[in-house]
């Protein structure tokens, strides 16, 4: 009997260790929430300054520069596995760690692209977006702090897997049945309008869902039945999904749409930075 008991605790805390997280939490749900003990709260933001003056009380600071740094070769790289193991760790973040990303004003697309970083570095299903940021966090009279809360450095273990992707990675799956690459910047660049490349329009090829049609006037993910719309022109949830935009951050709020409703979706890292270079790799424009 203690041997079937023992069994059965531990399969218990295999089946809650591996509990998927939500994609969306309300701001109601963090005020409940907020002193979970596995829940690493992360407030992303371009500039310090702003986490410094306020932030929600228990948040670790994030420079997405950490996680996503640039190269000669183009902006919001992937990160170094060692680097972004230190980074994680230095955040509290250990691997039965439930993280909480939020944005400041509109820096939606930032943090997603940490979303999906994360996601990248092995922390599927353990990473939640507070819709609408400290934003709506405020706008529900929650309170905010410039207290500095104190961190224990966590142990988590980084494993790059697929979420990322290269340019060979988008020649292949314009040839395939079962993918579909997708160009999230909104639809006058998708058709050519110059944006300071050297060449303009879009990948030949591919389908536009502009990532500023993801969220709603006050930043906040628009509802999945409002989200749908958008892709099934584009693709079923049998095919995979490949995005990209300028420099691989606008379309990682594609990305998250995607992930709410189901679909398989990837990012072309570089994007349209390296592809607008390579005169090789095929372009096309609707402007005339």
């Amino acid at each position: 009997m203690k041997k079937i008991i023992l069994l059965f605790l531990i399969a218990l805390t295999i089946k809650v260790g591996a509990q998927t997280q939500p994609i969306l939490v309300t701001s109601e749900w963090l005020k409940e929430h907020l002193n979970d003990p596995n829940l690493v709260l992360v407030h992303v933001g371009n500039l310090k300054y702003d986490y410094d003056k306020e932030h929600i009380a228990g948040a670790r600071y994030l420079w997405p520069a950490f996680l996503a740094p640039d190269s000669p070769y183009g902006n919001f790289n992937a990160p170094e596995p060692k680097k972004a193991t230190e980074i994680l760790r230095g955040l509290g973040i250990s691997n039965n760690s439930h993280i909480v990303l939020y944005h400041i004003r509109n820096e939606v697309s930032v943090t997603a692209r940490m979303f999906l970083t994360l996601e990248y570095l092995g922390l599927r299903d353990k990473v939640s977006f507070l819709n609408g940021g400290m934003e709506a966090w405020k706008k529900a009279d929650n309170m905010l702090t410039a207290e500095i809360p104190p961190v224990k450095k966590g142990n988590i273990k980084v494993k790059s897997s697929g979420e990322l992707v290269d340019k060979e990675y988008v020649l292949k799956s314009l040839k395939s049945p079962t993918a579909v690459v997708v160009d999230a910047r909104m639809t006058r660049f998708y058709d050519g309008e110059p944006t300071g490349n050297p060449r303009d329009g879009h990948i030949t090829g591919a389908q536009n869902i502009p990532y500023t049609e993801m969220v709603d006037a006050n930043n906040m993910f628009k509802p999945v039945d409002q989200l749908q719309p958008y892709f099934t022109p584009v693709a079923d949830k049998s095919k995979e999904i490949v995005a990209y935009c300028f420099i691989g951050q606008t379309a990682s709020v594609v990305y998250m749409a995607g992930r709410m409703l189901g679909y398989n979706v990837k990012l072309y890292d570089a994007s349209l930075q390296e592809w607008s270079r390579l005169d090789n790799l095929p372009m096309e424009s609707t402007k005339k």
